[in-house]
């Protein structure tokens, strides 16, 4: 347990793993474009990091469940990249529903043998682009190694299955200590914990149990808890009582994107996950918008933020902000927006006016 709330402490505090350099100086990220909008997404991301003059080079692996492009030696091929590169920026890798002899799809493995117990989902309003709820800046922390998402199923008798949810006091200390170390780092004043204890007194009991625990340990941070049935009534009600919240696994992939809606939806909120040597940059509500698949109407924000903040983790400040700045330039602006967001631009327009930005 000691070491996993060092890894825990190790990855809150330092959000910036030793990059791996080539001769040339530019630094190595392993890209996984995934399914559905990613390669285009990516595409975007290569475009805008060439007009940026950004020192990185990608190392490309093509992993599809769904396009025939799934094979051990190729996940054993991509975990050998993440390992040597340390980062990594991927688009939504598409799980079948279908059921082809194992549970656990090729994304679920990826977060497992790279130990990727933190996703981190940063939920903030855009200026510029109007909703419901303004000036939004709250954050969502999901612990993503166990619970619902074990990939332990069993039919016991015809008819009846069997679906088991892992909660464990050592992941519980981890992710809730890596959610008030970040509270910490980052100047948030509280650590909400949801959960559903009322109902699963043993699992969910354990994991607030562990939250409150480790809220003793930081007194000047507040803690409090809220079930999750009642919290998304409240994130669409009233979100601006939160500040961090953390949680297990299956709520906090429906929070993410509860959350993601309050301020534009899927294409505008950038997430990261967190081991304590590796980190990958993704979108914070992962949909591969399979049906918007080759039609150039995707927006590219989500991942180009996200390629953003994976520029600061290696430590490309300057190249990090030129990114980002121009991101929310073209959106402030409002004459160049994607379908999601009102608007009639292609991506490759709103890209093109990224980098139109870059240069001014």
């Amino acid at each position: 347990m000691a070491a996993a709330l060092r890894a825990a402490a190790g990855a809150a505090r330092r959000l910036s793993v030793p990059a791996v350099r080539n001769t040339d100086g530019r630094y190595r990220v392993t890209m996984i474009p995934g399914d559905g909008v990613g390669p285009e997404l990516m595409h975007a991301v290569k475009e805008v990091f060439q007009a940026a003059e950004v020192p990185v080079v990608f190392e490309e692996h093509h992993v599809s469940e769904v396009q025939n492009m799934a094979s051990d030696q190729k996940l054993q091929q991509l975990l050998s990249s993440v390992k040597d590169t340390r980062v990594a920026i991927k688009g939504k890798m598409h799980t079948p529903m279908e059921y082809k002899g194992e549970f656990a799809s090729f994304e679920m493995k990826l977060r497992k043998m790279l130990d990727l117990f933190a996703n981190v989902v940063h939920v903030q309003s855009l200026p510029g682009y109007p909703t419901r709820h303004v000036n939004l800046d709250l954050v969502v922390i999901r612990e993503q190694t166990e619970g619902e998402y074990s990939s332990l199923e069993h039919e016991s008798v015809q008819g009846v299955v069997e679906c088991m949810k892992i909660i464990t006091r050592e992941k519980s200390r981890r992710i809730a200590k890596f959610a008030f170390d970040f509270a910490t780092k980052n100047g948030r004043r509280k650590v909400t914990a949801v959960h559903k204890a009322n109902i699963m007194k043993l699992g969910d009991g354990l994991f607030l149990q562990c939250c409150r625990e480790m809220a003793d340990l930081y007194p000047n941070i507040i803690h409090d808890s809220i079930i999750i049935d009642n919290c998304c009534m409240q994130l669409v009600s009233d979100p601006h009582q939160f500040d961090v919240l953390v949680m297990p696994n299956l709520y906090g992939n429906i929070i993410d994107n509860l959350a993601a809606g309050l301020v534009g939806g899927a294409g505008v909120v950038p997430g990261e996950s967190f081991s304590s040597e590796y980190a990958v940059y993704e979108t914070g509500a992962r949909h591969p918008f399979s049906q918007a698949m080759g039609r150039n109407i995707a927006n590219p924000t989500a991942m180009l933020l996200s390629a953003a903040n994976m520029l600061r983790h290696i430590n490309l400040e300057f190249h990090s902000n030129m990114v980002a700045q121009a991101v929310r330039k073209v959106i402030r602006q409002g004459k160049v927006r994607t379908y999601d967001m009102g608007g009639y631009s292609t991506s490759a327009e709103f890209t093109a006016a990224v980098i139109t930005n870059l240069e001014s």
